[in-house]
């Protein structure tokens, strides 16, 4: 027995037979003669004008359309800001300094490629022996002096330094820094 379905709209009918009781057996002993039969009534208008969002409580309930969904979320977990991308080519050279309680060491690298362009650092044998001291303000001018020397051999006038989270250019570090901008090193 086909199912019957009136609207005003223009409707699709999709049949099928849902006669059976509970009490008659099958015809057939398939899997699909197994599943219980509806007949499904699919109205055009119903699809091409869309009910009016639920109000709740003065709230519309609505689905929540993100940038993102999960899916591309855990395609593309690491998808890095413009700035993040375009940073290591806007500014190709790091310093990175570092204090010991014994001596002190600075290097700029090349970003990019990860390549050392010079270093300096109070441990070396010329410097060890000739510094009355390895970590004092002396010190610390010497190898400001030597990184911007170096760098400048290399071809490298502009660099950047990134200080760690809460960490303040002063004391020995800014002794460091202000040696480097004083013999023509730009810090970008």
């Amino acid at each position: 027995m086909a199912g019957v379905c009136t609207s005003q709209a223009f409707s699709f009918l999709l049949s099928t037979q849902f006669s059976r009781t509970r009490g008659e057996k099958p015809n057939s002993l398939s899997f699909v003669s197994s599943i219980p039969q509806r007949t499904i009534c699919i109205s055009i208008g119903s699809i091409t004008n869309p009910s009016p969002p639920m109000r709740s409580n003065g709230l519309v309930v609505q689905a929540a359309w993100t940038r993102r969904s999960r899916s591309e979320l855990a395609k593309k977990p690491n998808k890095k800001s413009w700035k993040q991308r375009t940073d290591m080519y806007m500014r190709p050279f790091l310093l990175n300094v570092y204090f010991s309680k014994r001596f002190i060491h600075a290097k700029v690298m090349h970003r990019g490629t990860s390549k050392v362009v010079s270093v300096a650092s109070t441990n070396a044998k010329d410097l060890r022996n000739t510094l009355p001291s390895l970590i004092d303000n002396e010190a610390c001018r010497t190898i400001g002096r030597l990184i911007a020397e170096r760098s400048m051999e290399a071809d490298v006038f502009a660099m950047a330094y990134e200080p760690k989270k809460d960490q303040r250019i002063e004391g020995k570090l800014g002794i460091v820094l202000d040696t480097i901008k004083e013999f023509g090193i730009i810090f970008v």
